[in-house]
């Protein structure tokens, strides 16, 4: 045989193997990675591909020989006696992903097209830290990290702190065995690992030392397992779910305690362990498409990470005839979704001003394929995420993209992670150089700019916000066009027709320029734009005069002032009725209105103190725009002032929105569900489940004449506290 060692194909083999190497210690190791979980699987189905055409070239150091990881200095080594091995990841996120590997398994079990389908055992599958239990005469003994797969990592202290691990299995009909050894998956659930990651940012700004916020929920869990102090474990949020089984030694001695997957997990259950209420029984490959698209539908909402799903062959007899392939068992597979994060370059950072004059720096990236879609920009947030992330022109990043969530640049990945690490001593041209393209010079320092990209205006940052903001109001153009499409959207005006597309003509070519100009629009200038024809142009020109009738809350929010939302829309305009009192109100009078606090109050108090702010709404008034105005609740009786109401079934004579609106603009608050804290439900014709809630709780329970009553004199005793 000729020898490889210039063969350039060689020569990526092991320039893969020394990539890989790295990674895995990074991540299985010190708990930090460095590139997403698919560009690692990339490089891994890489090298098995390389390996499958010169299976010569295979050696005992690859990769593919090895599960991965070592002990920890400071960890006692525990030897698995059922190895913890890997399973097949089928990088394939469609469908044919699921039908492959069940003509694989009906191939290797020689069944025909005329044998019923295979039943398989279809789960999540968790992005944790997999773990060992051993069980002896029903009592965790010991825990284990999976380490190589071989050998791992005695991590029981820690894992007792888990609340989820029962300590001693549960006793019911089904004895447990002498002994037992569970496996399963370590994870933090999304709002554990938010709520961590929150005190971890207050720890830091109160100056303290050696903090830091965690990357993702996977890396927070595995961190806090692999902590030499157990206090650092109890002190982080950890759940857990079983999947599987390691040792068995049953009563009978025999070791065979299931005939199925499904049967032993729920087995599992009995003892005490969480399992995932999304485990399913999946018969033949149609069944296993449907599963992987239903959790795939799931995936976003559900309260902790998947990277996809795990399809096992239920029956045992049949795992064990199937048996394994060098590190993985060939009959289970894991069947992934599209990537959340993948690695790309940053081409520029630009700069983008939003309607309320935030200026957001947001990266241009080389085309990359992340959650389904490709992907060219992605939000950096503030100059303060910028610089703390060092992101910068030229750099390698991982950029993250979950469900309808914006792109976002994660991490700058080091140069020395996309390049194969030189071995001590070898030469520096050990590896081509064409295998793995050197990355570009690093630009400068990303810093915001002084003045804004649009119109040329200021640009401060106000003390104690991370955001700078152009202060060139309605002048800026950018500001302009958002301000109007916000002013135009289906909750604030409900002018139907006005879009992006045909705002940016009236603004860049002057026809408008702000709100008031939209009820000067005549039929022929709107006819004379691109793209719109007499009858689009009479359609909009409707929708404008339809819009002049509207309510003091739509038009609140319709403005845009900073923090004002639809909710605190509707208080400002239930607590002072009319527009004016709103306008000349003072901070302190905006702070008696409820839920509006010091920032709020400050900025609706700052935007009407602007000459201009004052001058557009005066101009709206006097094309056409009103509402009906009242004397607001500021004046009315507060007769239920501090009482809750839960509202349920039909009233005699009453709506639900009425109702609330009378109980709110008498200062009491309407409640979506009944609680101890609920002083009145109000019931009427097919009253539901909260009626019976309220009976259950003793709550008083009134009809629409009571709460008449309650409205003109209050209840006959005050709340109680």
């Amino acid at each position: 045989m000729s020898s490889s060692a210039d063969d350039p194909l060689y020569q990526r083999l092991q320039a893969l193997k020394a990539l890989l190497h790295h990674h895995a210690y990074r991540y299985y190791v010190l708990d930090s990675p460095e590139v997403p979980d698919a560009q690692y699987d990339a490089w891994f189905q890489e090298l098995l591909s390389i390996e499958a055409a010169h299976p010569e070239w295979r050696s005992p150091d690859s990769p593919s020989q090895r599960v991965g990881g070592q002990v920890l200095d400071g960890f006692e080594p525990v030897r698995h006696r059922v190895p913890m091995l890997s399973i097949r990841t089928e990088t394939d996120t469609e469908a044919r992903g699921a039908e492959a590997f069940d003509a694989r398994i009906r191939k290797e079990l020689e069944l025909t097209e005329g044998d019923p389908p295979v039943e398989y055992l279809a789960e999540p599958k968790f992005d944790g830290l997999a773990l060992s239990l051993r069980y002896e005469a029903g009592v965790l003994v010991q825990a284990a990290t999976r380490g190589d797969g071989e050998v791992g990592e005695d991590v029981t202290q820690n894992v007792r702190t888990i609340g989820q691990i029962p300590l001693r299995l549960l006793e019911n009909a089904r004895p447990a065995p002498a002994v037992l050894e569970v496996r399963g998956e370590v994870y933090m659930r999304r709002d554990d690992f938010e709520a961590l990651n929150e005190r971890q940012r207050r720890r830091i700004a109160a100056g303290a030392k050696g903090e830091k916020t965690f990357v993702n929920p996977r890396n927070a869990a595995a961190g806090a397992i692999r902590q030499l102090d157990p206090k650092i474990a109890a002190s982080r949020p950890l759940s857990f779910f079983a999947y599987g089984w390691g040792e068995i030694g049953d009563p009978a001695g025999d070791g065979v305690l299931f005939a199925t997957q499904h049967e032993g997990l729920m087995a599992l259950r009995d003892w005490g362990f969480p399992v995932s209420e999304l485990v399913q029984l999946c018969l033949g490959a149609e069944a296993l498409v449907a599963y992987h698209r239903r959790i795939g539908e799931l995936r976003d909402g559900l309260p902790f990470d998947i990277d996809g799903v795990v399809y096992k062959v239920n029956r045992l007899d049949w795992q064990k005839r199937l048996g394994f392939v060098t590190r993985e068992p060939r009959w289970a597979v894991a069947h992934k979704y599209p990537a959340q994060e993948q690695m790309t370059t940053v081409l520029d950072i630009d700069v983008q001003v939003g309607r309320t004059g935030k200026l957001t720096p947001v990266a241009k990236l080389a085309p990359v394929f992340v959650g389904g879609v490709t992907v060219t920009n992605a939000t950096l947030h503030n100059e303060d995420e910028v610089l703390r992330k060092d992101v910068r022109v030229g750099d390698t990043v991982i950029v993250r993209r979950a469900g309808d969530v914006i792109p976002e640049v994660v991490a700058v990945v080091p140069p020395a992670a996309v390049q194969p690490p030189t071995a001590t001593g070898a030469a520096s041209d050990a590896t081509q150089p064409d295998l793995f393209v050197s990355p570009p010079p690093r630009g400068p320092v990303f810093r915001m700019p002084t003045h804004c990209p649009v119109c040329g205006s200021a640009v401060v940052r106000e003390p104690g916000e991370a955001d700078h903001r152009c202060t060139g109001g309605l002048f800026c153009s950018a500001q302009r066009k958002q301000a109007i499409l916000h002013y135009a959207q289906r909750r604030a005006m409900d002018i139907e027709g006005l879009g992006e597309k045909l705002v940016d003509q009236l603004v860049d070519g002057q026809v408008i320029r702000g709100l008031p100009d939209l009820y000067r629009l005549g039929l022929r200038s709107l006819a004379e734009l691109d793209r719109m024809a007499e009858k689009s142009a009479a359609n909009l020109l409707a929708a404008l005069e339809a819009s002049k009738h509207t309510t003091l809350a739509r038009f609140l929010f319709a403005l845009g002032i900073r923090h004002v939302g639809e909710a605190t829309a509707k208080d400002l305009a239930r607590h002072f009725g009319r527009l004016e009192r709103i306008m000349d109100a003072s901070v302190d009078e905006l702070l008696q209105v409820r839920d509006v606090g010091p920032v709020v109050a400050q900025s609706i108090h700052t935007f009407f103190a602007q000459p201009h702010n004052r001058e557009t709404v005066e101009q709206l008034r006097a094309c056409g725009v009103h509402w009906d105005e009242d004397t607001g609740a500021a004046s009315a009786p507060q007769t239920l002032q501090g009482l809750t109401f839960v509202l349920t079934g039909t009233l005699p004579t009453l709506s639900r929105d009425e109702t609330k609106a009378l109980i709110e603009s008498a200062g009491g608050k309407v409640s979506g569900s009944v609680s101890r804290k609920t002083n009145y439900v109000v019931a009427g014709q097919e009253a539901g489940s909260k009626l019976d809630k309220a009976r259950e709780l003793g709550v008083p329970v009134i009809d629409e004449a009571a709460l008449q009553t309650l409205l003109r004199h209050g209840p006959a005793q005050p709340p109680a506290a």
